[in-house]
């Protein structure tokens, strides 16, 4: 009896070996600034948006997050981040990008024109991610919670929200407005109930980083979305 069960173990083993390596493995890159950027233990509950995907995708997906904290679109090209993701891409895998929180930023190795700048490094990106064969969806930056003394939730990105949909229009990428999609929510939990999406506890107030819950409610909305809108994205369960 032995002797039989152990050929019987060898082929179920060598079958599933099989069936796991014939489904290609994908990868998500995830590029953009501190909003999405996963964070250490010692920052937590802050964590970034983008690691809420995880639990989403299917068992041959892989999540790189390679969002970098105070990252904008020129400070991400200058200091190589950029040309490391571009060299890692292989066709059929997927670049969502998003910027804006730290482009309007004065400081010059970060700063950038919403209809200028930014929008060419944005189309640098995709241009050269495409060559190489990878699906490129641009998401608008997520809102940070700023209310006005009336409740009233405030803009803190200006152009740089249009900036992202432009270039995205006139490259024929799709684009999820990761900040419509936030504001609505925000707005709709108000100034108390939408502490709980980002970083809050006792000695932090963290406003523009969320929670893992925050991150967790984001990604769910950037999902249904690619979903709505037919985005070419097929990675989620």
């Amino acid at each position: 009896m032995k002797q039989i069960i152990f050929p019987l173990v060898l082929i179920v083993t060598i079958l599933t070996l099989i069936a796991s390596t014939s489904i290609p493995r994908v990868t998500v890159w995830m590029i953009g600034d501190s909003s999405m950027a996963a964070k250490p233990a010692d920052q937590a509950p802050a964590t970034g948006w983008a690691e809420g995907l995880r639990p989403l995708l299917k068992p041959n997906v892989v999540l790189k997050n390679r969002a970098v904290a105070g990252a904008s679109t020129l400070s991400y090209i200058n200091e190589g981040r950029w040309k490391s993701v571009l060299d890692s891409i292989k066709p059929g895998d997927h670049l969502v990008i998003q910027f804006g929180h730290n482009d309007k930023d004065p400081d010059p190795k970060l700063h950038t024109d919403p209809f200028g700048s930014f929008q060419a490094n944005i189309r640098k990106m995709i241009e050269a991610a495409r060559k190489k064969g990878a699906n490129i969806v641009v998401c608008t930056p997520i809102v940070r919670r700023h209310f006005d003394a009336k409740g009233q939730l405030l803009d803190t990105h200006g152009d740089y929200v249009k900036g992202a949909w432009e270039v995205a229009l006139a490259t024929y990428t799709p684009c999820i407005d990761m900040e419509a999609l936030t504001r609505e929510l925000v707005t709709k939990l108000g100034p108390e109930g939408s502490k709980k999406l980002f970083a809050f506890n006792e000695t932090k107030q963290d406003s523009t980083h969320v929670s893992p819950y925050g991150a967790a409610e984001f990604s769910r909305m950037f999902k249904e979305n690619v979903e709505r809108w037919l985005v070419p994205m097929k990675v989620f369960k």
